[in-house]
Order: structure tokens, then C-alpha cells, then sequence
């Protein structure tokens, strides 16, 4: 059966091999064995229960939490040639009749739904006359209360073991830390699961970090290097994307607000325009983005800095998903670590204390200077041992250090020592800069010797220098207050036994081309890659479908650098299966051909 998977994955998706996972995920399938996979967005992790539902009797049921997740895979799978349908409230009752007639007439090999509907009365007791494969439960992390998204109704899924009697059940997701995964195991009855944890690190995705100063100046660059290219801003508070929102389409670009205070009918109608890339800007809280299946988001920008580094793996990880080149920067500032308190103070013990450490860990990697893939790969077990990713700012060169690091660091590491290791970063950074504060006068600290000892520098410098000593090591925080001590490391610095690196406002210059997408680019005629677009845009309006859904950028980039005049030539670019080529060979052929003529073009090296 592994052959007919192998002929499936060519036939239906143009792929000739497969990703880091996937062979082994779709074996478990295969197997009929209960299986856990976790794959990072981008990694191919729909494929892994698709592929095998094509070549297994019977339907497999898959359960979403979206709708609109469910309506881009069935609408990709559609023009894959596989039939593949959905059961939500939005169908009509005569829909709703025609799905349950073709499911039980052996029709579908796929069919989506929600926990609500697969668990609702009655329904599991209609499957008894269906012959069904499996049950792939995506997005699993909501099944977990330790997940960042942990929804109810998906913890109501642990009694499909029992209902559905010898039917496997396989769970999915991008985001899940060990404890995660074994609660996800647990809650769903997973019998001896395959555990499958797949690399997190998204080497084509270029990580930047910087300290929010000029947000629209940030911005803009941002946006000017990736002109009529699809992207996402998220910001922290409602208020924040309506008025960013409103900026720039001031400035002319095609930006859609998204949150939770819109409408339903509102956020459904911005979300599709974003799809069908009638906007080319969505402007977000984190209430968007799970329900996003669309490959070639090139840039994600965080406004603010993000509550957990879970969150951040995700959102970020939206950007991409197509293995191609993309850009996520993290504009922070300290003041958004008070934000998040705020809006967490309602918690309480474990949970309140998970969702501290968590945000101690985002800003603990908004502060560092340490490789930004690696350091997030850390934070989910994982080792990068490569010495530089040359896709991020730390490891591009991006950043500038402060000279006299060490003479910086004693000064702060002094003054930490000096306030009795009683106070705050910020309270401490008060003192350095020689502030005049009441309740430094009151404490009498201003006649201290290490008072004022970096007037000569911006307080936002000092204040990001104890933070970069925080994240070395080289000073700790403790307790509600997060006071300050100096650690081991620190009383090692101050003989001047170790030198800390410590940042200075890097130089301006253009941002540097990481090596994936040098490589993505190599010997694609760009002119042609332009006209691709096009008439992928207008192919994708004429069947209502977002454009990833006829080709994805990939493809598209494949077919500008092969440039292929025959049927046969154009099946050899990826992505492209026999039914796309039936569909859509002759027209991109004639395409292609016409551009040939012109002459005109060349590739971007």
C-alpha cells in the first residue's frame, strides 16, 4: 500500500517525495496504529492524514475547529480531484441531506466537522452504517489545558476509542510542548500511539527582533520590501488594529482590520478578502489566524510583543507555509510585559504561574542575542547545532555591539549590588541614568556611588542592557516584583573574568537576503513569475477559490524556471499532479509560451 501512497502523492499533489515526518506519520495511518504527530506550520502535517485517506477504504473523518478551515482544505482538495466534503451550521438542511447521502453511499474520503457536530446526539450512532478509516483530530493542542488554545469541546473527544470500537484515531498539531503531547495522549485515549515530534525549527523563515521606537517607520520597511505581497500584523489590543488599520489604508495599502469586536459577518467577509487577496494586509489580535490555510503569507509582523513563545511559534508560523522564503519581526517594548500581566491578573496559582513563566520567556528572547532559531527550538527541546541559520538578525549580521561591554555591565552589575539587590530593572535603570524621581530622592539613592554612572547614555539603552544581562545570566530575577540579584556569572564579570555582549542601536542598512531565499529565487525568470500571478488571480476568481488553491508560489516559481512547452514538461514541476495539469496545463502553457515570445526576462540572479 506504501507504492499506491507513493503513486497517490504524485498523481493528486505533484509531490515526487516526502517532507521530514511525513513517510513515517502516513505509515502509522496505514498501519491502522494510533498516532501523535506534531509538525511545525508549514511542515506538511494535512498531507499526512490526506495521502493515506485516498488509498484506504472507507472515509476518514476529520475534526476542526473552524469553519473556514475546513472550506480552504475541501476547496484544495476539490481541485485536487479528491471528494472531500464538510458538515458546519452554515449548510442548509438540503446541504446538509446531500453530504449524509454521499457519506453513506461511500462517496467521500474525507469528511470535516467539528467536535460539536461529531459529538452531538445521535450522530456517532449514524456512523455505525458507514464504513469509515479513521479519525484524524487536527489542531489536537486545543484537547489540552496546558495548550495555548485550549477549547472544551475538544476534551469531549476522548470517548471516540469506545463509541467508535477499532477505529484509529490520530491527532495533529504545529505547537506542543511535552507536557502538551502526553495530556493530548491521555485525554483523547490514544492506545500505544506512534509518537511523531518533527523538527520546530522553519528554516525559511527569517526572524527579526527589535525594540519598538517608530512603529510606521518599522513598518514601512517592512512593507516596502515586500510590495503586493500578502502579510499579517498583529497587534495586542483591539483599539491598536483599528488605528493601524486605518493608517494604512490612509497611506494606500489594502489593509483589513480583524478582532474579536468586529462582527462575525465582518471578520468572515475580511478574512476571505485576505484569501482571495483582495486585501494584501491583515491587520489582527490573536483571535486571527487558526482557520488560515493560506501558503504564501511572505511577511508576519508583531506590533507587540506576544504573550508566550507558543504563541509566537504559531503566529509567526503562519508566514511560509509554503517552504518558501518569509520575514517575521518582533517589535517589542517592556511596557507590553505590563500589558500582558494586566490582562492575565485574573489568574490564579498553576495557572497563573504558567502563564508568568511563559511571558518571562518572550521577553527573555525579545532581549537576547542569541541565534533566534536557536533559541526557539530550545524552548521546545530541540538542538540547532549549526553555528549560524543565516536566517535571522543575530546570525545575518543585523545587530551592532556597544563597545566597552564590560565596563557597561560592571557599572549595572555594581549598582544592582549598590541597591541591596532590592529593587527592579526599571527602578535600577532610574538610578543609572541619574533620574530625579521622588522615590529615588526619597530613598536617598541618588547619593550613591554608582548613581547616575550611565547619564551620558538613553535610558532605553540602559534599561535594554540590564535585560540582555538578565537573558546572559549574568543577573536573575526573583518574585512578584521581578527585583534583581547578580548571579554567579555576574560576580565572575565584575572581576572581569567573563565579558558579556551587549547591544548598541544597530547602523542603518538594508536587511540582508538569508541563504533560502537566495536559493528560492535561483534561475526563476521573476518577469514571468509576475505573469504566473496574474493569470493564477484570474483563474482563482472565475472558480471562486483562493489563488494557492490553483497553484501554489512554489509551483509557480518552478514553472518560471523550468518554463515548460509541453503537457508532459509541465507535470515535472512541483506541485503540479494530473489533474492540475488537466485543468490548467494548456492555458499556463499558452502563458508561458507568449512570454517566450516577447523575449522579454530573465532570471533574478
Amino acid at each position: 500500500m506504501t507504492d499506491e501512497l507513493k503513486q497517490s502523492l504524485r498523481r493528486t499533489w505533484g509531490y515526487d517525495s516526502f517532507r521530514p515526518f511525513q513517510e513515517k506519520a502516513m505509515r502509522a495511518v496505514l498501519a491502522g496504529r494510533d498516532s501523535l504527530v506534531v509538525l511545525p506550520t508549514g511542515g506538511g502535517k494535512s498531507l499526512c492524514f490526506q495521502a493515506p485517506a485516498t488509498v484506504l477504504p472507507g472515509t476518514a473523518l476529520v475534526v476542526s475547529p473552524l469553519i473556514s478551515l475546513m472550506k480552504d482544505q475541501i476547496d484544495a482538495l476539490g481541485e485536487c480531484g479528491v471528494p472531500a466534503a464538510r458538515l458546519d451550521s452554515t449548510l442548509e438542511p438540503p446541504e446538509r441531506a446531500e453530504v449524509m447521502a454521499r457519506l453513506r453511499g461511500g462517496e467521500l474520503k474525507l469528511l470535516y466537522l467539528a467536535p460539536e457536530r461529531l459529538l452531538s446526539e445521535g450522530f456517532l450512532d449514524r456512523l455505525e452504517e458507514v464504513e469509515l478509516s479513521f479519525v484524524a483530530v487536527d489542531e489536537a493542542h486545543c484537547v489540552s489545558f496546558w495548550g495555548h488554545d485550549f477549547r472544551p469541546e475538544y476534551r469531549e473527544l476522548g470517548c471516540l476509542k469506545s463509541a467508535l470500537s477499532g477505529i484509529p484515531v490520530h491527532a495533529y498539531t504545529a505547537t506542543a510542548t511535552a507536557r502538551v503531547r502526553e495530556d493530548v495522549i491521555a485525554q483523547l485515549g490514544l492506545v500505544d500511539p506512534e509518537i511523531l515530534v518533527g523538527d520546530f525549527d522553519r528554516p525559511n523563515l527569517v526572524y527579526r527582533t527589535a525594540r519598538r521606537a517608530d512603529l510606521s517607520r518599522q513598518l514601512g520597511k517592512v512593507l516596502a520590501r515586500h510590495e503586493g505581497e500578502s502579510g499579517i500584523v498583529y497587534c495586542i489590543r483591539r483599539a491598536d488594529v483599528d488605528d493601524l488599520c486605518a493608517e494604512l489604508r490612509a497611506e494606500g495599502h489594502r489593509a483589513l482590520p480583524y478582532h474579536a469586536g468586529l462582527s462575525a459577518a465582518d471578520r468572515k467577509a475580511n478574512q476571505e478578502a485576505f484569501i482571495h487577496e483582495e486585501a494584501e494586509l491583515i491587520v489582527a489580535t490573536v483571535a486571527f489566524g487558526m482557520g488560515i490555510d493560506k501558503p504564501n503569507v511572505r511577511f508576519v509582523v508583531h506590533a507587540g510583543m506576544p504573550k508566550s513563545l507558543e504563541h509566537y511559534q504559531q503566529e509567526s508560523g503562519r508566514a511560509g507555509r509554503d517552504g518558501l522564503e518569509a520575514e517575521c519581526l518582533l517589535l517589542y517594548a517592556p511596557g507590553d510585559y505590563g500589558v500582558w500581566k494586566q490582562i492575565q491578573r485574573e489568574l490564579k496559582g498553576d495557572a497563573l504561574e504558567s502563564a508568568m513563566a511563559k511571558l518571562n520567556a518572550i521577553y527573555a528572547y525579545c532581549t537576547g542575542i542569541e541565534c533566534r532559531h536557536r533559541a526557539l527550538s530550545a524552548y521546545f527541546g530541540q538542538f540547532l547545532p549549526e553555528k549560524s541559520c543565516e536566517a535571522c538578525d543575530v546570525c545575518l549580521g543585523d545587530l551592532t555591539y556597544a563597545p566597552k561591554a564590560l565596563e557597561i555591565a560592571q557599572k549595572i552589575l555594581s549598582c544592582v549590588l549598590r541597591l541591596r539587590e532590592g529593587f527592579g530593572a526599571e527602578y535600577t535603570c532610574l538610578t543609572l541614568t541619574g533620574s530625579k524621581e521622588k522615590r529615588i530622592l526619597r530613598n536617598g539613592h541618588d547619593r550613591l556611588s554608582t548613581y547616575g554612572l550611565l547619564a551620558d547614555q538613553p535610558r532605553r539603552s540602559a534599561r535594554d542592557w540590564i535585560e540582555q544581562l538578565v537573558t546572559q545570566g549574568y543577573l536573575a530575577k526573583a518574585g512578584e516584583y521581578a527585583t534583581l540579584s547578580v548571579t554567579q556569572s555576574g560576580r565572575r564579570a565584575l572581576r572581569g573574568d567573563e565579558t558579556p555582549r551587549l547591544l548598541a542601536p544597530a547602523a542603518a542598512r538594508p536587511a540582508r537576503k538569508s541563504r533560502v531565499a537566495a536559493e528560492s529565487w535561483e534561475g526563476v525568470d521573476e518577469t514571468l513569475f509576475e505573469r504566473l500571478r496574474v493569470l493564477r488571480k484570474r483563474l482563482a476568481d472565475e472558480r471562486g477559490v483562493p489563488a494557492y488553491v490553483v497553484f501554489g508560489d512554489a509551483a509557480l516559481r518552478d514553472l518560471a524556471r523550468l518554463k515548460p512547452r509541453t503537457s508532459e514538461e509541465f507535470l515535472s514541476a512541483h506541485g503540479v499532479g494530473e489533474k492540475k495539469r488537466d485543468q490548467f496545463g494548456a492555458v499556463f502553457l499558452e502563458e508561458i509560451a507568449a512570454h517566450a515570445a516577447t523575449g522579454v526576462g530573465g532570471d533574478s540572479s
